[in-house]
């Protein structure tokens, strides 16, 4: 059952982000700029939480789980270390994957070549 929640979730949220693009004239970066922001505010009143409990993957996978861990860190560093903690916290529960993402980038750059 895990795997249908993971897939309807995560199909919902690619769907939202397509029905924008479609429909408005913003761009895929205001897209995932809206994904990331929603995700923190669904993480702000703690509605994020229960979607990855009902979906695991299915909400840990797209880019609104980015905003999520955003939110995550810079709150437990805000409660652990104030104001300094909230800016240091705010790349520590998100810092792996994004160090995975920019490697991974540099290795396509470097792999493939761009068409004219």
């Amino acid at each position: 059952m895990i795997y249908l929640n993971a897939f309807i979730l995560s199909g919902i949220i690619c769907a939202i982000g397509q029905i924008i693009i479609e429909y408005t004239n913003l761009t895929p970066g205001h897209v995932n700029a809206i994904l990331v922001v929603s995700g923190a505010v669904l993480s702000f009143f703690g509605i994020y939480e229960l979607l990855l409990d009902f979906a695991g993957a299915g909400a840990s996978v797209p880019i609104t789980n980015y905003g999520h861990l955003l939110f995550k860190g810079a709150y437990e560093g805000f409660i652990g270390n104030g104001m300094t903690g909230l800016l240091n916290g705010i790349m520590s529960t998100s810092s792996g994957g994004v160090a995975v993402t920019i490697i991974i980038a540099f290795v396509v750059a470097v792999i493939f070549r761009p068409k004219h």
